[in-house]
């Protein structure tokens, strides 16, 4: 006999499994409707959490503070990093990243561990959603399997299953969780509308119910690749005007001046979605037996953007007559996008890499990232207080992320002599700068 799932009410209880960029927004959102029960592994990420401290920046102290409740059973936001807090609830959200490995190869770790926590609680009539970006299949032939060994119980009779991806986008403050469209589907017909009258309850911007799980999969996996090929396109371009001697982005200024003109502009490709989402579905892609020639070669395009860059730099100040060995480098921002704190894949590490590589001396500036971090990550000693880098004058300075805190620097008062600044993502005025990516 099928169970049935539960009626939404203000009764219903929801974890939300994993409290980063994606499950801490989207549980203080749904926390103004129902009891949420906000789970995540970190001891001291729940510490912070309840003390109103969001690391990632994504929900502002008073908004946190706002909905934080020290009952599960009341509406608002419980956390807690004890699984025994999960039993009592009927909706589980898994919102867990979905790295690739070192060599490019989805890393879906996280996903099973967080399926094998809520297998061990599951009842029936409970409903598990995923958000987590995966390739088309993974929800229903990787997910249930480990739902239904570690519950005993029966798929689409006992538990039931549902995927919206998350659209989240670090450090952006006017497209948040609640005005952007949100994709839903479910494994059934009736719980595909069931998921989907959840999210209506807390997106204004509305939903779309795609016509099954595997559709709502792909559809994420798309969304990045489609970005993704189209920076390589526009990073391609500024090789090839670089060498005609071609200011890219005035180019790309006169051709937006056409309607239907995708404007994108190049530079580093990195982060947790855009630099990762294409390896996911060229995995998929792969094990059917078809090779993904467009989706891999934009990959490797963007993944050689940082060297190209480093190397640019080098011969600039070689033509500039600027000694690289020794030279004085500062690199101003470290995060893998402007205006957030995130420091997951970014691929500024490999522009400082490359140009250590040529004994250069190279000093990091990013007032969004923390240091302890990006040390602990990285290996890589940086600032964020201006004071502690104005102490010297250097040779070269990079501008590698459009942080608007950069907009007020004085970069005379930085400069050596011979000093030369050279702007990857087209961000500081044209006086300021020598040189554009």
């Amino acid at each position: 006999m099928i169970q049935p799932i539960a009626l939404l009410s203000n009764a219903t209880r929801i974890a939300v499994i994993g409290l980063g960029y994606v499950g801490l927004p989207l549980a203080s959102a749904f926390a103004a409707k129902f009891a949420i029960t906000g789970f995540d592994i970190d001891p001291l990420r729940i510490a912070n959490l309840k003390s109103g401290l969001d690391q990632t920046l994504q929900v502002d102290e008073s908004t946190l503070k706002s909905v934080i409740v020290q009952s599960a059973t009341a509406q608002g936001l419980y956390f807690s990093s004890d699984m025994d807090d999960l039993r009592a609830c009927q909706i589980y959200i898994i919102t867990v990243p979905t790295p690739a490995d070192k060599h490019n190869r989805p890393d879906l770790s996280f996903l099973f561990k967080a399926s094998e926590t809520v297998a061990s609680v599951l009842k029936p009539g409970d409903l598990v959603i995923y958000e987590s970006t995966v390739y088309p299949g993974v929800t229903e032939e990787e997910c249930v399997p480990i739902l239904k060994k570690g519950s005993s119980l029966k798929y689409n009779e006992d538990f039931f299953v549902g995927y919206s991806p998350e659209r989240i986008n670090p450090g952006d403050k006017v497209r948040t969780v609640t005005n952007i469209l949100k994709v839903t589907s479910g494994s059934t017909p009736e719980v595909a509308d069931y998921v989907d009258d959840l999210y209506r309850r807390i997106v204004t911007a509305g939903t779309h119910k795609a016509s099954s799980i595997k559709v709502a999969e792909a559809a994420k996996v798309i969304e990045n690749s489609q970005r993704d090929i189209n920076i390589a396109f526009v990073n391609e371009l500024s090789k090839i005007f670089n060498r005609m001697g071609i200011d890219t982005h005035d180019v790309l200024e006169a051709a937006g001046t056409k309607w239907n003109f995708l404007k994108f502009n190049p530079g580093l490709v990195g982060g947790h979605c855009i630099g990762v989402d294409p390896y996911y579905l060229a995995q998929k892609a792969q094990e059917l037996g078809y090779h993904p020639e467009i989706i891999l070669a934009g990959r490797r395009l963007n993944d050689t953007m940082s060297s190209y860059i480093a190397g640019e730099v080098v011969k600039l100040m070689i033509k500039n007559d600027i000694p690289v060995k020794g030279a004085k480098i500062l690199v101003l921002g470290f995060t893998f996008k402007e205006n957030c704190p995130d420091v997951r894949n970014t691929k500024v590490i490999d522009i400082i890499k490359e140009l250590e590589s040529y004994n250069t001396n190279i000093t990091v500036y990013d007032p969004w990232a923390k240091p302890a971090e990006v040390m602990e990550a990285y290996g890589v000693s940086s600032h964020n207080a201006f004071k502690e880098i104005a102490v010297a004058k250097y040779d070269t300075i990079i501008l590698a992320v459009g942080h608007e805190a950069f907009r007020s620097l004085i970069l005379e008062d930085l400069k050596s002599n011979k000093c030369m600044v050279y702007d990857v993502k087209g961000f500081l005025d044209r006086n300021q700068v020598d040189y554009r990516l």
